[in-house]
């Protein structure tokens, strides 16, 4: 059985606040966000805009990547999503 992993960048409605995330199922990860599920950072803050993300088939990878974009300051984030979704346009999941 073959797994997909992404790396995905979150925002509030103001485009305030970013949080930078790593799961196996988006669609899921995303319908606990928007309802408010997931304790800590993205539900005291309203983080629940989809702007950006990445597929990986290994984990490692994706852990990878999402430790270095979250490293990263802000500018770099923001040039990051900037080029796959300048309008920062919420990503729907199929």
């Amino acid at each position: 059985m073959k797994f997909e992993y992404y790396v995905y960048i979150l925002c509030n409605a103001k485009k305030t606040v970013l949080y930078v995330g790593v799961t196996n199922n988006l669609g899921r990860r995303m319908m606990e966000h928007r309802q408010g599920l997931v304790e800590g950072f993205t539900k005291k803050y309203n983080v629940n805009k989809l702007i950006y993300a990445e597929t990986y088939s290994d984990v490692t990878d994706a852990i990878s990547r999402e430790k270095q974009i979250k490293h990263w300051a802000r500018k770099k984030k923001e040039a990051l999503i900037n080029v796959a979704n300048p309008d920062w346009e919420e990503i729907e999941i199929l």
